[in-house]
Order: structure tokens, then sequence, then C-alpha cells
């Protein structure tokens, strides 16, 4: 029985620095790289723009790649006619990102991470607006079958583009870190150059409106003045790390003109390599934000037993469970009381919540994901 051939686009996993998507894809196509390594009647040519990145999984026998051009308009012009042109050699194509070929000659399967762009538009730049709204509404209604990261996410595309549930897949993100994280040296350094100090709350993230960070200010100030008995000294710091984006600028304002500005600490980027020890200092993880696709930081935080406040909306109830501290992102003072509630909290409720996060992490696996979406594409590419 002649292989089953799979076409795999890794172009969104094959960058250096990894970010969101980037790492999803690249988690994704690494453990399917196994997995196809494993099943005998697979095999896989990976389509990229660019040379591979050196961590990219290995060639075998089973798994090739070929760069294609021009890397200019690659999802729109190379990937489609080398798909035409190949369209008997390939019996299903895969891409873990958003877009799809516009024209495509084989049966494919494509992605939704997040349809924030559908609730806020005006916090998108217009030429990215545009990109996301097309591109993926052609993806996913040209689909044989749609890969979500989130049964939040699924339902959301199901009713956004009236698609059959059937045909919409979920394989949740895991948790992901650098093999060689900071010494103990490098944190404090890095520690001292941003002058922070235990305890901490701490939020990883994109600077942007909808992460609702003034909202997340304005309940630090509230939980401030909520502890008159101390100093501000004494108090936890609020850590914001994470690059700054577009739409930020009121962001940088309510910081610069907070009365507890002297222990917001604003980082930038925050290189992967320090995540792990501030996430392991840290007093509890916020996300507060009105729309999530899924929420990688909360499940690091699982990860690594500390206690995350989420908002109760989008996919971050699914992503905590019973983890975490769940508040309504539009209250202020509901965000405070949760803070004051993480920094009073007794160790025997500590512990509790330490064994809710060892079963709410048990359920995120690439591998599992990643033997999800074979699945998937071996019943697409053997119809």
């Amino acid at each position: 029985m002649p292989k089953l051939h799979f076409a795999i686009d890794a172009n969104e996993a094959n960058v250096h620095n990894r970010v969101g998507s980037n790492v999803y894809a690249y988690e994704i196509i690494k453990q399917l790289a196994l997995v196809i390594d494993e099943e005998s009647q697979v095999e896989a040519t990976v389509l990229l723009a660019q040379p591979p990145q050196p961590d990219l999984p290995p060639e075998t026998r089973a798994w090739q790649y070929r760069v294609i051009g021009p890397q200019k308009f690659w999802t729109q012009l190379a990937a489609p006619w080398h798909l035409y042109t190949h369209q008997y050699d390939y019996d299903v194509f895969f891409t873990p990102g958003h877009y799809a070929p516009r024209y495509c000659s084989v049966p494919y399967v494509s992605s939704i991470m997040d349809l924030g762009f559908l609730h806020f538009p005006d916090q998108f730049q217009p030429k990215d607006l545009i990109q996301l709204s097309k591109w993926t509404q052609y993806s996913v209604k040209n689909a044989n079958k749609i890969i979500a990261i989130s049964d939040f996410t699924k339902n959301e595309a199901i009713k956004q583009y009236h698609l059959d549930p059937d045909d919409v897949v979920v394989a949740h993100p895991s948790v992901s870190f650098p093999e060689n994280s900071a010494t103990k040296a490098e944190l404090v350094k890095y520690l001292i150059k941003h002058n922070i100090r235990q305890p901490y709350f701490l939020y990883l993230g994109t600077l942007q409106p909808r992460k609702n960070l003034i909202g997340l200010i304005k309940a630090y100030e509230l939980f401030c003045s909520q502890q008159s008995s101390k100093k501000m000294a004494q108090l936890p710091q609020l850590v914001i790390g994470g690059k700054i984006g577009w739409m930020a600028e009121p962001i940088i304002e309510a910081i610069d003109q907070s009365p507890a500005k002297g222990n917001i600490i604003l980082t930038d980027y925050i290189p992967n390599k320090y995540k792990p020890q501030l996430y392991q200092a840290a007093l509890s993880t916020i996300l507060v934000g009105l729309y999530e696709g899924f929420g990688i930081p909360p499940l690091e935080s699982i990860h690594f037993g500390v206690i995350p406040i989420v908002s109760n909306v989008s996919s971050l109830p699914e992503v905590v469970g019973k983890a975490g501290l769940q508040v309504n992102p539009h209250k202020p003072e509901a965000i405070a009381s949760a803070l004051d509630q993480i920094f009073n909290m007794p160790p025997s409720i500590k512990k509790s919540y330490q064994d809710k996060m060892q079963t709410q992490r048990a359920k995120f696996s690439w591998q599992q994901s990643a033997r999800t979406i074979y699945q998937v594409l071996l019943d697409v590419a053997k119809q």
C-alpha cells in the first residue's frame, strides 16, 4: 500500500524569536515529526519560504524540507503554485497558522488561534485587520477541517463562520520553555536592572488595549489604597513584562500618572530564559484581558505552581478551571479583591490550589494535541 503524503506549511514556526502562534506552530510540528517517524504509512514534505531554523526537526526518510519561492506573497503565490503543480503528490496540506493558500489544489486543514479582530477591530492596524479578516475567512470557509486552540475558539469560529461543529477540532496548546534558563546570577542581575523585588504580581504579554492593563492598574491602585496599615515599600509590586504593542500609549500614560507609580515596574520584552524564575518568584500572575483565544501565561503559571488571576470571559475559565481566581475584567474592584485575596491567602488554602493546579496542567499536552491533529490529517488524506 502506497504511503500517504502530507504537505506541511512550517513558516509560522521557522523564525528565531518565537512568540504566540510561532510557539504553537513550532511545538506542533516538532511533535508531528515524532508521530510521523513512528508511523510507517505516512511521509511529510515540509514547505518553507526560507531554509529551516537549526532547531526544527531533523530530516528523515519520512520528513523532508522543501524551500519554495518567491518568499514575498508566499501564501498567495508560491504555495498555491507548488500545490497545483504537485497536486497528485500530496494527499493533504496542513497549516498551523490562520492562513491557507487562497487557491489550494489539495484538500487542506487550517488553524484558528484567535478571532479577537472580529470583536475589537479598532485595536488592529488597518492593514493587519484587512488581512486577518479576509484571509481567515476564505481559509476556514474552504478548509476540509479546522484546528482550534480552545473550545471557546471552536465555538466562536462555528458562530462567526457558520461552520459544521464536526469540521472544527480542538488541539490545545501546552507550555514551552527553553532548555537553558538563566542562572541565578543572571536572574539577580536582571532583577536589579529593573528594580524588581519580591513579592510581586506578574503580568506577561504584549501591552495592547484588549489586555485591559488600564483596568489592572486601577485595580492595583485600589488594592494599595486598601492596605492602609502598610507602606508602599511593604506592598507587592506590579511587574508588567512584555513588548510595547500598537496603541499602548494610554497604558504608559496610566502608569506615569498612577499614585502607585513607584511600585509598578515596566520591563519591556522579557527574554524566555528569565521567565521560569520570574514565574516561580511571583506572588500571583494576572491576565484580566477582555478576549483571549487561549491564554498561555496562566497555563505557564499553573505549570510553576503559581496561582493565576484571570478574567471570567472568553477562553480563560477553560484554561485555569478551578486552579485560579476568576474575576469580572470590567470591574477594577473585583480584580483588586482578588489581589488582596492572594496577598493574604493562608498557606493551607494555597496548598489546596496546588492540588488543583496539578490536575489542571495534566489536561494540556503538546504530544496529545499533535496526535489529535495527525488523526485529522489522516482522516482527510484517506477521504
